[in-house]
């Protein structure tokens, strides 16, 4: 588990490097295609870290879900589907 968490943060840490490259391309009026394709890559990367997020705690959040069924598997549900786009 410690090493799921290691790679997450890993992954954020180079996700926020990303994100500062897009503002000093948009400072120094970068070309609109540049911004572009760099913007789609720190998505993609925001997506694979949101997959591995879920893959590491699915057990956690399933357990607390059993906990309480009611209020946290419907939190739950609600997470998962606005990080899939669906609400």
């Amino acid at each position: 588990m410690e090493e799921l968490r290691k790679n997450v943060l890993n992954r954020l840490k180079r996700i926020e490097g990303q994100i500062r490259g897009l503002e000093r391309m948009v400072e120094r009026e970068a070309a609109c295609a540049d911004v572009l394709t760099q913007l789609s890559a720190a998505t993609a990367a925001m997506k694979k870290t949101g997959v591995a997020i879920i893959q590491a705690n699915m057990r956690r959040c399933m357990e607390e879900a059993d906990r309480n069924p009611e209020m946290k598997l419907e939190d739950f549900q609600k997470a998962l589907s606005r990080y899939i786009g669906m609400s």
